[in-house]
This record gives C-alpha cells, structure tokens and sequence, in this order.
C-alpha cells in the first residue's frame, strides 16, 4: 500500500515516530548551558564531556550497523530506543563529573543506536530514485520536531531541567512503541539467509570513505551550535531562552524550505550540491564572528541552515545506493559514524579554539574547514551507484513491507 506520494505506509510510520521523538529533543540543545549552569562545569570539562557523547555517537553506527543487518531492523530498533530513553533519564540523576562523563557516553552510544536501523528500513523500502526525497522528508520531520523541541525547551529550563530529562526519554519510548505496534521486519527477504561480509566491508571502498571523511568536516561546523554558540551567546548577554529560541530558527527553515530545495537541486550532480553547502556552512558559522545581537546571529543561522538544507537527503541516499542489499546496516553505520566522529571532535577541538584563541577565531575556522570540504566534494565527485541500483532503480530490493 503506498503512502502520500508514492512513499510506503510504513516509511510514513517511521516518519511520524522521528516527528515525536524529535518533538521532545529537549536535552541536547541546551546540555553545554546545562553543564555549566546547575553542575557547575567548566567550559573545557563541558567540551570534553560533550566529547565523550560524540564517543559514544561512534561507537553507535557501527554497532547499529551490525545489529540492523544480523538481527533486524525492527528489534533493532526496539532495543535501541528504549536503551535511549534508560540512558537519559540516567544523565539526568549523574551528579559527579565522572558520572555524568560516563554517562554521556552511554547516551550517545544508546542514544544514537536506532539511526542506522531507520536508514536501512528507509532503503529497504524505498527505490533508488525516491529515496532522496524519502530522507528529505525524514530530516524534515527530525527538524519539525527539533523547531518545536528547541523552542519548548529553552521555556522549560526555567521550571526545572528534570523537565527536559523525563520529557525526552518519554518522546523516545513513544516511538518504541510506535515501532513495535507498526513496523514490521523489513530486511530484505533474499539476504536474510545468505552470508554477509563482515561489517567492516564498506572500509574497503575507498571513495566512500572518502566521501564519509567529507561528511565529517561539514558535520564538525554543525555541531558547534550545540557547544560553542550557546557559550558564545551567553558571552554577549543572550539567555538559554534566547538560545533557544535562535536554534529554532534552524528548524523552522528546514521545515518550511526543504520541500522547496528539494525540488530545485534534485537535477544537479550530488557533489557540486554537496559542495556549495558545504561552503554555505562555513559562510554561515564565520558570520557570527562579526555579530553581535539577536538579529546578527539569526543571520548567521539562516546561512548555515540553508546549507544544511541542501545536504540533508543526500548524504544518506548516497549511502543507500553505495550499499548491497546485505550491507545496508552497515554502509549507513558508518556514514553514521563519520557524524558520531564530528560529534566527538566538535566539542573538544570548539571548546579550546573559543578558550584559547577567542570567538572570532574559532568562526573563522569554520569557514576555512567549508571551504576545504567543498573543494574535496568537487575533486571526488559524486559517488555512481551499485550496478544493480542503476540498471533497476525503479524497484525495491526489498519484501513488500505492507
């Protein structure tokens, strides 16, 4: 049965979990003011702290991978989200600074664990020429939520950060009963019993590596607005209501622009759409070294966000196509874990150019690290798809879900 557009029932099921459990992305957004608010941290703890939750964002597409393409996806996805939700509601009661260190660990690990399972389930259900718009959409609904998350959140703070805590872990668990009351196994029926190579197969295809290290550079600069900004904010007298309000900004663009770039950019070769976003990122970061007000950092994050737009439904697609059927786990995994290594790199590398070298480098930084991503994005190229992809995109190679 096929949903709105020509995109599967079930794609859509999965849609509307992301929507609500990213409706209640509460923590993350303000965990950097969290830690040097009520615990006390300093600026190089928090970046380190925040590292070790990028750790953890590592370790998770991996073993996601891994799990996705040996067990399933729907288990997968069920230990995953549930094991998410335990794991915030134990940050929440962390009070030692080793505590809450070990504790963001194991929510990046547990916390991020479902994300390949949801790309593999979205290639599986999804031909080759759809899937673009069907990750667009999913970004979409992360960033529907996150608009709304953001916003509700920085209001929140201010009646008791256990609010945050409980209200994220509860969005999670809805979605782990959404999956287990809607989404059937979609692993392909025709590798579930053949052999796989080893999950660390997609290593062996050196432009996607390649491909994954660019990704990283981009996703280096985007997590500075969950580190960095928020401090540099603070330094120029803004609130984490007004934070929060500002990193809304970015969801309520992507909400309302998405659609519209998806449409425009999908004639354009991947890689020179990857490359102007990546110098649109940059761009957008480096502004705010010359900012100063709530209206000069919104620019800023417009710019940025309009890059992130562009990018968002390509990178996962590439993946998708790069993959064989029995590897689907594991292609994203990585993918996947090239943004956990940004996640881990983002906070420590930000948090000592801001403590030592000040806010103006820092953001200059970031355009010079664009810039360099772009360039690399021409030079490799866009990545050709599987031989079986491109001679039937038209088909899914997967059972029929519905």
């Amino acid at each position: 049965m096929l949903g709105l557009r020509g995109l599967p029932r079930t794609f859509w099921i999965l849609w509307t979990g992301a929507l609500i459990n990213r409706l209640g992305g509460f923590v993350m957004p303000l965990l950097a003011l969290y830690l040097t608010g009520p615990r006390g941290l300093a600026v190089a703890q928090v970046g380190l702290i925040i590292s070790l939750f990028g750790a953890g964002t590592l370790c998770a597409g991996p073993i996601g991978g891994f799990l996705a393409d040996h067990l399933g996806r729907r288990p997968t996805l069920l230990f995953a989200l549930v094991s998410g939700a335990l794991a915030m509601l134990h940050l929440a009661f962390a009070r030692a600074p080793l505590h809450i260190a070990v504790a963001a660990f194991l929510l990046g690990l547990f916390g991020d664990l479902y994300r390949p399972a949801v790309s593999a389930a979205v290639a599986d259900l999804v031909p080759s020429q759809d899937r673009v718009r069907a990750y667009g959409f999913l970004y979409w609904a992360v960033n529907l939520g996150f608009a709304v998350g953001s916003a509700l959140g920085g209001s929140l703070a201010a009646h008791g950060w256990y609010l945050l805590f409980f209200g994220d872990a509860l969005t999670t668990l809805a979605y782990a009963g959404i999956v287990w009351w809607k989404i059937p196994e979609t692993r392909p029926a025709l590798v579930v019993s053949e052999r796989r190579p080893p999950p660390w197969t997609p290593l062996a295809n050196g432009r996607f590596v390649a491909f994954c290290g660019l990704s990283l550079l981009v996703w280096t600069l985007l997590f500075q607005s969950f580190v960095t900004l928020p401090i540099d904010l603070r330094n120029h007298g803004l609130s984490p209501a007004a934070y929060g309000t500002l990193i809304a900004l970015n969801g309520v663009l992507i909400v309302f622009l998405q659609p519209i770039f998806s449409r425009l950019l999908r004639r354009f070769p991947h890689h020179r759409v990857l490359a102007s976003a990546a110098v649109l990122v940059g761009a957008g970061f480096g502004l705010n070294s010359v900012m100063h007000d709530m209206a000069g950092f919104a620019l800023a994050i417009t710019v940025w966000s309009i890059g992130e737009i562009v990018m968002s439904g390509i990178g996962p697609s590439v993946t998708a196509d790069a993959a064989p059927p029995g590897l689907r786990g594991a292609y994203q995994g990585l993918f996947q874990a090239s943004i956990g290594a940004a996640a881990l790199l983002s906070p420590a590398l930000g948090a000592q150019v801001l403590g030592r070298f000040g806010a103006p480098a820092l953001w200059t930084c970031c355009l010079l690290v664009g810039c360099v991503a772009a360039a690399g994005q021409l030079v490799l190229g866009t990545l050709p798809p599987r031989a079986e992809e491109a001679a039937n995109p038209a088909a899914p190679s997967s059972i029929d879900p519905a």
